[in-house]
C-alpha cells in the first residue's frame, strides 16, 4: 500500500500557500517583459567589490577560514550583534546582546514570531494590506486575522482598538513605505497605536525592512524607539525584525531579530532547532562590509531609487485614465494602485502579459481576506527610468479599457 501523503499531513499543511510574488519572479527573465512585479533589490547596485574583497580576506587566512566556515553560536557572530546594538541606538533603541537574535533574513523572524505566538484559532491584527511574507509565515499555525482598513496616515485608529478589544495575540505592521503600498505610519498615528497596544496588553510586530530607503522627508522614530522611550530606555512591548537585503544583498540572509531578553530567549531556542545558525562566513562578510559602506551605499541607493520612484510617478500622471489613484510614497520601493470598481487586477495582469509585456502583482495576495481585487502593486526598483515610463504608458493604455 502506498502512503496517502494527503492524509498523513499536519493539518497546518492547509495554510502554506505559493507566493504570488515568487511565481511572478521568474517573468523578470524573460527580457521583453516590463516587470513591477518583483519589489526587489537591483542586482546593479550590489556591493559586490566589497563582498568580494571580504570573502577573500577571509580565506587569505587560513585561521580566519577555518572560524568562518565552522559551526558558531546560535544567537550570532558576536562582532555583527555589537554592529547592530551600535546601529540600533544611533536610533534610540537600546539593546544588549542579550536582546540581538541573527536570523536567516527577516522572514524568519516572521515565521519564527508566527511559531511563538500564534494557536490555532488565535487571533492576529494586521492592515489591509498587508504584506505577503507576513501572512504566508503566520497562516500555517492557524490564526484568526483581523484586518484593519488603512489611511494615508497609517492604520485606522477605530478599527484597530475594536481589533484589540478582542484580545489578539499581536499587530504586525510595516511602519514605514509598507510593502505593499508605500504608506509610511504617521509620528501621531505611531503614538497613538502605541498607547492602544499598551493599554490592551498586545505586542507590536515592527517590520522595518525599508526604513533607511528614504528619500523625501525626515526619517521617523522607529516603534522601537518610542517603546524605549516609554519604558525607561527597554525595549519591552515592540518586536523588531530588521535586515539587510534591501540595502546589502539579498542573497547572503542575513537580518536580525531585536526585543526583549525572554522574548529573545525563546526565538533562539527555535532558532537552534530549525537550523542552528545563520551562515557563520555570510555573518563575518556582513559585518566587514557594513562596517565599512554601510552609509555611502545607503547614499547611493536613495539616489537611484529615487530617480525611479519619480519616473514612476511622472508616468502615472501623464498616462493615468480618471478613476485610478495611486499613492505617493517618500520612500521604499512601491507604488500601489487602486483601479476601478469592477477592475480585476489578476484578470488585468493575465491581459497585461498577453498583450503588452508588463508585469505587475495584484493587489488581492496582500489582502488577508483576499479583498482589494481593484488594486495592484507596481515595484520600482529594478527597473530603469526610460523603461518605467514605456512600461506605465502600457498598464494605463489596459486600464482605460479593463472595468
Amino acid at each position: 500500500m502506498s502512503v496517502d501523503w494527503g492524509h498523513v499531513f499536519a493539518g497546518r499543511v492547509g495554510g502554506m500557500t505559493a507566493s504570488e510574488i515568487r511565481e511572478l519572479l521568474k517573468l523578470i527573465d524573460r527580457p521583453e517583459i516590463i516587470s513591477f512585479a518583483g519589489g526587489i533589490p537591483d542586482p546593479d547596485l550590489f556591493p559586490s567589490s566589497a563582498i568580494a574583497r571580504s570573502y577573500e580576506k577571509i580565506f587569505q587566512s587560513n585561521a580566519g577560514a577555518g572560524s568562518a566556515l565552522q559551526y558558531s553560536i546560535t544567537e550570532g557572530y558576536t562582532p555583527l550583534r555589537e554592529w547592530i546594538c551600535d546601529y540600533m541606538g544611533g536610533k534610540g533603541v537600546s539593546v544588549g546582546l542579550d536582546g540581538v537574535l541573527i536570523t536567516n533574513g527577516s522572514q524568519q523572524v516572521l515565521e519564527f514570531v508566527g511559531k511563538l505566538l500564534i494557536g490555532p484559532g488565535d487571533k492576529v491584527v494586521v492592515t489591509r494590506p498587508t504584506y505577503l511574507g507576513a501572512l504566508q509565515a503566520f497562516s500555517p499555525y492557524e490564526p484568526t486575522y483581523l484586518s484593519i482598513p488603512m489611511d494615508e496616515e497609517g492604520p485606522d485608529m477605530e478599527a484597530l482598538t475594536a481589533a484589540l478589544a478582542q484580545k489578539p495575540k499581536f499587530f504586525y505592521l510595516v511602519p514605514d513605505f509598507q510593502n505593499p503600498n508605500g504608506t509610511t505610519v504617521s509620528l501621531a498615528r505611531r503614538h497613538a497605536i502605541l498607547d492602544a497596544c499598551e493599554a490592551a496588553g498586545v505586542p507590536v510586530v515592527e517590520d522595518t525592512a525599508y526604513c533607511e530607503l528614504r528619500y523625501d522627508g525626515e526619517h521617523l522614530p522607529l516603534l522601537a524607539a518610542l517603546d524605549c522611550e516609554r519604558n525607561g530606555g527597554a525595549l519591552t512591548n515592540v518586536i523588531f525584525g530588521g535586515t539587510f537585503s534591501k540595502t546589502m544583498v539579498p542573497a547572503m540572509r542575513v537580518g536580525w531579530v531585536n526585543a526583549a531578553p525572554e522574548v529573545v530567549n525563546r526565538l533562539v531556542l527555535m532558532k537552534q532547532a530549525a537550523d542552528l545558525h545563520a551562515s557563520t562566513i555570510n555573518q563575518i562578510v556582513m559585518h566587514d562590509v557594513v562596517s565599512q559602506i554601510f552609509d555611502s551605499h545607503l547614499k547611493l541607493l536613495r539616489s537611484q531609487y529615487k530617480e525611479r520612484r519619480d519616473a514612476m510617478l511622472s508616468a502615472l500622471e501623464e498616462f493615468a485614465p480618471p478613476g485610478i489613484t495611486w499613492t505617493k510614497p517618500e520612500g521604499g520601493l512601491f507604488v500601489w494602485i487602486e483601479a476601478q470598481e469592477g477592475v480585476d487586477g489578476t484578470d488585468l495582469l493575465a491581459r497585461a502579459i498577453k498583450e503588452a509585456n508588463v508585469a505587475f502583482v495584484p493587489g488581492s495576495a496582500f489582502h488577508a481576506d483576499r479583498s482589494g481585487k481593484n488594486t495592484l502593486r507596481l515595484a520600482f526598483s529594478v527597473t530603469k527610468p526610460d523603461r518605467i515610463r514605456e512600461g506605465i504608458r502600457r498598464l494605463c493604455e489596459l486600464l482605460k479599457t479593463a472595468a
